[in-house]
């Protein structure tokens, strides 16, 4: 039986110097070929910035058994065994439920940001958008406005915006605000 609740593998690598174009170039192969497994949702990058030489990917998969898959895979096992050489250390790896990654640094050393931060940074998402969509749904299909589809269509959408395209922005533009202390 799949674990319903869609989880995020949150993976580190510190490169070693010089070795950022090989990664890229490794990246971009490796993550067509994660698409392809059953249950993928997407992956986001987060690169280097400032003095970290971190790289974190976020892989999200829509239940713990499709990540497992992916993750035990013998095509993964063979990019890790391509990719550990550009490494300062072995891959890191982390099984995260749910969104709570957002706010998860990507260095063990970094504490987690307040929760105040996390609630304004989610409040600034969340906000327009549940007012921006209704409208949007409202004005391109108003036969469902106050009907259960039309809850499900604008709670979907928002869902998707705010996983997809917004919290990977927003949490990348704030980054520095969020860790400090």
């Amino acid at each position: 039986m799949a674990h319903p609740q869609h989880v995020t593998l949150v993976i580190t690598h510190r490169l070693a110097p010089g070795n950022e174009q090989a990664y890229e170039a490794w990246l971009n192969r490796i993550m067509p070929d994660a698409a392809g497994f059953t249950g993928h949702l997407g992956v986001n990058v987060i690169r280097p910035s400032g003095s970290e030489q971190a790289y974190t990917v976020l892989v999200r998969f829509d239940n713990l058994d499709n990540l497992y898959r992916w993750l035990n895979s013998p095509l993964r096992k063979q990019y890790i065994e391509e990719v550990t050489p550009l490494l300062l250390e072995n891959d890191h790896i982390e099984i995260r439920p749910g969104a709570e990654f957002w706010f998860t640094p990507p260095n063990p050393s970094v504490r987690q940001p307040p929760q105040w931060k996390q609630f304004i940074i989610t409040l600034l998402v969340i906000f327009p958008s549940t007012n921006l969509v209704p409208w949007f749904w409202g004005r391109v299909l108003p036969q469902l406005d106050g009907t259960l589809l039309g809850h499900f269509l604008n709670d979907a959408t928002v869902v998707a915006l705010v996983v997809y395209l917004w919290m990977p922005i927003v949490t990348r533009v704030f980054h520095q605000w969020l860790t400090r202390r």
